[in-house]
């Protein structure tokens, strides 16, 4: 188990988003996105300072060098705050569907970047573990809904979650190289704290901070947010590292991509959303390529 463990955390981290999804979901619809991405950053860096303080005897990440101070904020800024963005982005224009089948690229993408950034190459076997991982979450992603796909879609919105993708991709990518060996949950902090201040720049800039105070009303809204902090930015984020820095980037991407395949049997008890065939093909076909990946 122990050889194992990067892949572990990134099937932990896996699971958090997924918690994190669904509460997100519901607050989002109270609060609204940018509001959503401000203040999920925010609590989340409020964790990572009291866990830090717990844990390592100080609130802010001051014993992080120059490497780190120089390639975890620009991580931070194109993962969490660019790819994030361009992501709400496209599914508000192609929506959700569309938007995760194409967040499928993220593994391949992570893959080629870290093959020529930190000469990480995949064996057979995980190159065959990732086709079946993202060949299950695609077919599961194309039969939720009553609608077929089309190819006729707005440009927009797929250049919006191609960039969404591509930037989470080099984000992850450039955590790994700017953390090398240094604390997971820290090198969360610092990117956390980058893409807070990007975010609040951003509200700024376009005149959101009406719609930030309202935010601050909505009680529900705001509980939710706190919930999802905990699980997405805070957990699943510091485990993704954990990860990362003990497997390939590659691999560590795979198995974070499951959450279309997590947040079916959650969707359908807390939504109502029907399963259908396809999903629960695509669910075992995904799962598969887990146990191929973990167990070669």
């Amino acid at each position: 188990m122990q050889q194992h463990i990067g892949e572990i955390a990134a099937l932990a981290s896996a699971m958090c988003f997924t918690v994190n999804g669904i509460i997100f979901e519901i607050a989002s619809k109270r609060i609204g996105a940018l509001s959503l991405n401000l203040f999920r950053l925010v609590f989340a860096f409020l964790f990572l300072g009291i866990f830090s303080l717990i844990t390592r005897g100080m609130f802010l990440p001051l014993d992080a060098g120059t490497h780190q101070w120089i390639w975890l904020p620009v991580s931070g800024i194109i993962g969490l705050m660019i790819g994030d963005y361009f992501l709400f982005r496209a599914f508000a224009i192609i929506g959700s569907r569309v938007s995760m089948l194409i967040m499928t690229l993220v593994p391949p993408i992570t893959a080629l970047i870290s093959f020529f950034l930190l000469n990480e190459v995949l064996t057979p076997i995980e190159f065959a573990g990732m086709a079946l991982v993202l060949g299950g979450i695609a077919l599961a992603v194309v039969s939720r809904g009553g609608k077929r796909l089309s190819l006729n879609y707005n440009m927009k919105g797929l250049f919006f979650a191609i960039i969404g993708a591509t930037g989470q991709a080099v984000g992850f990518v450039l955590s790994k190289y700017g953390m090398e060996q240094y604390d997971p949950f820290a090198a969360t902090h610092i990117r956390i704290l980058t893409a807070a201040i990007g975010f609040l720049l951003m509200a700024l800039v376009l005149g959101k901070t009406k719609k930030i105070h309202a935010a601050l009303r909505d009680k529900k809204g705001m509980t939710g947010t706190v919930i999802g902090s905990f699980f997405g930015p805070f957990l699943g984020i510091s485990l993704s590292l954990f990860a990362v820095q003990r497997s390939t980037a590659g691999v560590t991407a795979t198995l974070m991509s499951i959450v279309p395949i997590l947040i079916i049997i959650p969707s359908f008890l807390v939504f109502k959303q029907k399963v259908t065939v396809k999903e629960v093909i695509g669910a075992v076909i995904a799962v598969a390529g887990v146990f191929l990946i973990m167990n070669q």
